[in-house]
């Protein structure tokens, strides 16, 4: 039987523990941005929402009919019609006893009523003079009450209708859009720079040479990214030499808030990345269950020292580690100190 990597060098961690130390190279939250509400599906509030008004912000007619104020007994003849009242217009007078208004759906009730009559329960006559009087079929059947949306009664002014780390989608956004915000405080996206090593590795599209293969990973990578919520920072393939993957990792470390690259993170002799990032940080070695995974995890130089995961070249092994490059995009609760916050 073959001698197992796992028997010479470091103690791999199991997952959970990769999982913490990977989650304990961020300092901290990310900042929080202002962004206009058409731009604002997929990201994260950063603070709770507070209804500015009440939604609905008018008690108003659920139905199209006659808005009155029911009465213990009914008039025989019914209601006398005195208004139109359509959505977006208000009545201009309050209605008396034995009066009613014709409504259409989401107009304010008058002041002075109580109730909506839907228009299939009416019987509308006019006299000589031009008066129209409503009469109320299986009026035994109103209640008082009855097809009215009471102000607030979705949502009262004041209240937390979205708290902070809500993601936000095409519910939330009609949910803004009715208070009438025109934006909101949301977490930046995390800025995720990545580059595939190698000088056997070929871009899409070009020329495959007789030693390549194509560069998959990077398309996976920017792919997982996008979906939770990061931006990109595609630094192409670079290749095996270590003053280009110092430079590469210099400009990531200036610009991103994680970088994450594929290839090069072993111990074999064109293996430079793990040089390159031992001049600018601190490595660790992270997770190795299944070889050839190697993933490494470091925190390069630059601003504040940004976190680096280091992937295995090997398609097969380096789609094993993408749980921890999801776990390291989308990160936990928005805004938890000390941990990344999710993206936003």
């Amino acid at each position: 039987m073959s001698l197992s990597c796992f028997e010479l060098g470091e103690r791999m961690l199991a997952v959970e523990e990769a999982r913490a130390a990977v989650l304990a190279l961020a300092e901290g939250p990310l900042p929080d941005e202002c962004v206009a509400l058409r731009s604002l599906r997929g990201r994260v509030l950063s603070e709770p929402l507070l209804a500015p008004i009440d939604v609905p912000q008018n008690t108003n007619a659920a139905m199209d009919g006659v808005a009155l104020a029911w009465p213990e007994a009914v008039p025989s003849d019914g209601f006398l019609r005195v208004a139109e009242i359509f959505a977006g217009h208000t009545a201009q007078r309050p209605l008396g006893a034995g009066e009613c208004a014709g409504i259409t759906t989401g107009a304010p009730l008058p002041s002075g009523t109580d109730t909506v009559i839907m228009r299939e329960q009416l019987v509308i006559d006019s006299d000589a003079g031009g008066e129209v009087h409503v009469r109320v079929e299986r009026a035994e059947r109103v209640r008082r009450g009855q097809n009215v949306r009471q102000a607030g009664e979705d949502i009262p002014r004041g209240a937390v209708a979205l708290d902070a780390g809500t993601r936000l989608g095409a519910a939330e956004l009609g949910l803004i859009a009715s208070w009438g915000l025109a934006e909101a405080r949301v977490v930046r996206r995390p800025r995720v720079a990545l580059f595939s090593t190698g000088d056997e590795v070929a871009a899409p599209g070009e020329a495959l040479p007789a030693a390549g293969i194509f560069d998959a990973n990077r398309f996976a990578l920017m792919a997982l990214v996008e979906e939770h919520g990061g931006e990109v920072i595609d630094l192409g393939i670079l290749p095996d030499e270590r003053d280009a993957i110092a430079d590469g990792l210099a400009r990531a470390a200036a610009e991103a808030d994680l970088v994450l690259s594929s290839g090069g993170v072993s111990v074999g002799d064109a293996d430079h990345t793990r040089a390159a990032l031992l001049e600018q940080g601190r490595a660790g070695l992270l997770e190795d269950r299944h070889p050839p995974r190697a993933t490494t995890g470091l925190r390069t130089a630059g601003r504040a020292g940004v976190p680096f995961l280091g992937l295995p070249g090997n398609p097969v092994a380096s789609d094993g580690d993408l749980p921890a490059v999801r776990r390291a995009v989308a990160g936990p609760a928005a805004g938890s100190r000390g941990r990344p916050g999710r993206s936003g």
